[in-house]
């Protein structure tokens, strides 16, 4: 998979297309507008890079995402745990729960999916 990367306004683009589509370009012009306050060339000139990334494609005036938010947010957090983690989640899990206690629900939640991994 490729190796995408977003700031933050690019991020909250893509997640305009991916709650929306298909849509036209008119429709995410609209969309860009109302959302993140841009014109039409900066909506345009945002939506090619990122066609160019490999994330979204923009034919014959309808634009769609090549790859799914899940599968972009799971390459990101999978990316962050490699880099800053050396890929152990266990390392991830305990430096977040330093400083943020996990509730019970939460707890339950982890324990469901080790429990199923392990099935």
């Amino acid at each position: 998979m490729n190796n995408f990367q977003l700031g933050a306004v690019e991020s909250r683009f893509a997640d305009l297309i991916w709650e929306h589509e298909p849509l036209t370009s008119a429709q995410l012009v609209a969309l860009a507008l109302e959302h993140l306050q841009w014109k039409k060339s900066t909506t345009y000139t945002v939506l090619k890079r990122l066609c160019e990334k490999g994330l979204f494609q923009n034919e014959k005036g309808t634009v769609i995402s090549l790859i799914s938010r899940e599968d972009f947010y799971c390459t990101q957090s999978e990316k962050f745990v490699e880099e800053t983690f050396d890929g152990s989640l266990p390392a991830f899990l305990a430096a977040f729960t330093k400083r943020k206690k996990l509730s019970a629900d939460e707890v339950a939640q982890l324990r469901r999916m080790v429990s199923e991994w392990e099935e």
